[in-house]
């Protein structure tokens, strides 16, 4: 148990396990922590991560379970913001108090409570926690903008963390969570092959100019029989858009970028490119060429 806990007991399994005058021995000759009511450490260290997230599932209660970002963390997906750790309990649990006194080596904790814990949305793995799909819904739901939201649930799309699917399956019993609409519309571009949030900004740069939909992430092959991925193309009129993040800038992938652009280019297709920036700070510029690239009137 010790092993598995990372070192993190409860009094009550460490007194199971010891002894109450073992656990007061080791406690009083400095061997243990007691990190807070009702949770010892059985070392004198200071609280390493995984050590930290066992103190918040503990303190919490019977059935606390590690939710959001920090369960997504632990579930594989990186980048992550895991600078508080939430944890979910059910509902109608009362508080234990435990957690109202944290020493300073260890990170906030925040409980949140839920009607909604199907054993479905339970993961087998430890430290308790929940499903991947159901910790990357919650982050979203509990981030601090839309944008960081749909940041969230791409970001775990593309790392292969979880699929489209299980999204869906997950927040089909989370009728009234925050961002609902938007969390399925970013499921949605997620399945159209968004990998990124400039990829978003284009597909809703498009809606609200009324432009035809492009495929994203679209597959050519180039001269050289290579696949080539497509930001988005819109394949009746040939037209590639490539969107540029930061790294784009970089000597080795501006480089590969018009390496790729020049096999695509030789294939007669068209290109367009795009600064990620500019889609937010001037789309009227971007929907002016893309209206001219298309061959569609502007607007009266």
């Amino acid at each position: 148990m010790v092993f598995e806990q990372a070192g993190v007991l409860t009094s009550r399994q460490a007194i199971s396990a010891l002894g109450r005058a073992a656990v007061r021995t080791n406690l009083s000759q400095g061997r243990w922590r007691a990190v807070c009511r009702g949770v010892i450490l059985t070392e004198n260290g200071h609280l390493w991560p995984e050590q930290q997230l066992w103190v918040a599932v503990l303190a919490a209660g019977d059935g606390a379970r590690l939710a959001g970002a920090a369960a997504a963390a632990a579930g594989g997906v990186r980048g992550m913001r895991t600078e508080v750790i939430d944890v979910l309990v059910p509902a109608a649990r009362s508080p234990t108090g435990r957690l109202s006194r944290l020493p300073d080596d260890m990170c906030p904790v925040r409980v949140r409570r839920t009607t909604v814990l199907p054993d479905e949305h339970l993961q087998h793995g430890l430290p308790p926690r929940t499903t991947v799909a159901r910790a990357v819904i919650d982050a979203a739901a509990w981030s601090g903008s839309d944008r960081a939201a749909a940041g969230v649930i791409l970001g775990a799309c593309q790392q292969k963390r979880v699929t489209p699917e299980e999204l869906w399956q997950a927040i089909a019993v989370l009728p009234r969570i925050r961002r609902h609409k938007l969390i399925n519309a970013t499921i949605a571009d997620a399945c159209g092959g968004a990998e990124a949030l400039s990829e978003i900004d284009l597909i809703a740069l498009c809606r609200r100019s009324g432009l035809p939909l492009p495929r994203l992430q679209a597959h050519r092959l180039d001269v050289h029989g290579r696949r080539r991925f497509l930001d988005a193309y819109w394949a009746d009129e040939r037209l590639h858009v490539e969107v540029d993040g930061a790294h784009h800038m970089e000597v080795e992938h501006w480089a590969d970028d018009m390496l790729r652009q020049n096999a695509v280019w030789t294939r007669g297709d068209r290109i367009l490119r795009f600064p990620a920036w500019l889609l937010r700070t001037d789309p009227a510029t971007v929907v002016a060429q893309l209206r001219e690239a298309l061959a569609i009137p502007p607007r009266p």
